[in-house]
C-alpha cells in the first residue's frame, strides 16, 4: 500500500523556509507557503523562484504559495514557522484560529524574543499550548541547501513523533536530519551562535589569522555552553549539530548574514551601514543586547558577548575588542571537565608570580 502523502505548512518566504518547502515537496509533500508579499507569491507560482532571497534556485513545481493564511494551513500535518523573530509571535497568532492540536508545530528561527527573553518555540508553546512542538537548527546555510549540497540539521523535541515526522518530511539524500530530545539547548545554541558570528566577520575583515580565529570559536562555544547551561541545556548538545557545526560555518562564511555585518564593520562601517548593505534581518545583532543583558542578569560570565556589545552599541572600534579579548582572565578550558572557580581559587592561593 502506497505510503500517505503528508500535507506541510511553511510560515515565511524567506531564504530558509523556501528551501525547506521545496525539500518537502521533493519528498513527496504537498506543501503550501505562506508569505505577506502578494508579488512573491505570484512569482513562486509562475516561475517556481524566489528572486527576493533565492534568485537562482529553481524551487519545485509542487509548491503552492499564498498570502491567504487559512488556505495554507488547512489540512496540514506539519507546519514549520520560518518568520524572523520580531515578527513570530504575531504570525503564531495570526494563524491560531486554523491550527489544530494534532499539528506538529516546528520552529526555524534562531532568535530570541525580546520583550520577553522567550524562545521561539516557548512562544509557540505559550500561543497554542500545542505538546508537538519541535525546533529545527543547525549549519544550513539556505543558499548551499538550494544548490543541494550535502547539509545536515538537527531536529529537536522532547516529543517522539515531532522528531519522526520532521524526518520522514526533509531527510533526503542530501538534507540529513538528526534527532534530539533537549529542545532548549538546540535552540539556544541557533540563536547564541550569531552573536559569535558578527566577532568572526570582524575578526577576518581586521586580517586576524587562523589561531585566532579557532580561539575565538572554541571560547565561543565555551560562553554558549555556560549560559545554556544555566537555563537548563544539556552542555552535550553543543559538540553537536545545533553547537559546534551551526557555530562553523557561520563564524566561516561569508554566505552567513551576521559574518557579513561583523565584517562590515570590521572594515570601517557603522552598525547601521553593515545592516543597510544586508538588506535582511541579522538576528545576531538583536540577541547581542538581549543575552548580555541576562547574562548580567543572573551572573553568566560572557567577555566575548559583552566585547561585541561595547563595539556594536556603545562606539567602541572593532580593533579594540580584540586587545580587549586577549586581557580578559585566563582561566579553564572546558568547565565541565575543570570547574573555572578552581581555577580561580588555585589563582588566589598560589598567588605571587604574575608574568605572561
Amino acid at each position: 500500500m502506497a505510503e500517505q502523502q503528508i500535507k506541510v505548512a511553511v510560515l515565511g518566504g524567506g531564504s530558509f523556509g523556501t528551501a525547506l518547502a521545496s525539500i518537502a515537496a521533493d519528498n513527496g509533500a504537498k506543501v503550501r507557503q505562506w508569505m505577506r508579499d502578494g508579488a512573491l507569491v505570484e512569482q513562486i507560482n509562475r516561475e517556481h523562484r524566489n528572486g527576493r532571497y533565492l534568485p537562482n534556485y529553481a524551487i519545485n513545481s509542487a509548491v503552492k504559495a499564498a498570502t491567504d493564511m487559512a488556505e495554507v494551513l488547512k489540512e496540514a500535518e506539519l507546519v514549520l514557522i520560518a518568520i524572523p523573530s520580531k515578527a513570530f509571535r504575531s504570525v503564531v497568532q495570526a494563524a491560531k484560529p486554523w491550527l489544530t492540536s494534532e499539528q506538529i508545530l516546528v520552529s526555524t528561527t534562531k532568535g530570541i524574543e525580546q520583550e520577553s527573553f522567550m524562545l521561539m518555540s516557548d512562544v509557540l508553546a505559550q500561543e497554542t499550548g500545542s505538546s508537538h512542538i519541535g525546533v529545527i537548527a543547525g549549519p544550513n546555510l539556505a543558499s548551499e541547501i538550494a544548490d543541494k549540497q550535502l547539509t545536515a540539521t538537527v531536529v529537536a523535541s522532547a516529543d517522539a513523533l515531532t522528531r519522526t515526522r520532521v524526518q520522514q518530511a526533509l531527510g533526503c539524500r542530501y538534507f540529513r536530519v538528526y534527532a534530539s530530545d533537549d529542545r532548549h539547548g538546540v535552540e539556544l545554541g541557533g540563536a547564541l551562535k550569531n552573536i559569535y558570528a558578527i566577532a568572526a566577520g570582524m575578526a577576518a575583515a581586521l586580517g586576524m589569522g587562523e589561531n585566532t580565529r579557532s580561539m575565538l570559536m572554541t571560547r565561543a562555544l565555551a560562553e554558549m555552553s555556560r549560559f545554556a547551561v544555566a537555563h537548563g541545556a544539556n552542555p552535550m548538545t553543543f559538540l553537536g549539530l545545533a553547537g559546534v557545526g551551526d557555530l562553523i560555518v557561520t563564524c566561516s562564511s561569508n554566505l552567513s548574514r551576521n559574518y557579513r555585518v561583523g565584517f562590515a564593520m570590521g572594515e570601517g562601517r557603522t552598525l547601521e551601514e553593515a545592516v543597510d548593505a544586508l538588506g535582511q534581518v541579522a538576528e545576531g545583532v538583536n540577541t547581542v543586547k538581549l543575552v548580555c543583558a541576562k547574562a548580567a542578569d543572573i551572573g553568566v560570565y560572557m567577555p566575548l558577548a559583552e566585547g561585541l556589545y561595547h563595539v556594536l552599541f556603545d562606539g567602541v572600534p572593532a580593533k579594540d575588542m580584540a586587545r580587549m579579548l586577549m586581557m580578559g582572565e585566563q582561566s579553564s578550558d572546558v568547565e565541565f571537565v575543570l570547574p573555572r572557580e578552581a581555577v580561580q581559587q588555585a589563582h588566589r592561593e598560589t598567588g605571587g608570580w604574575h608574568g605572561q
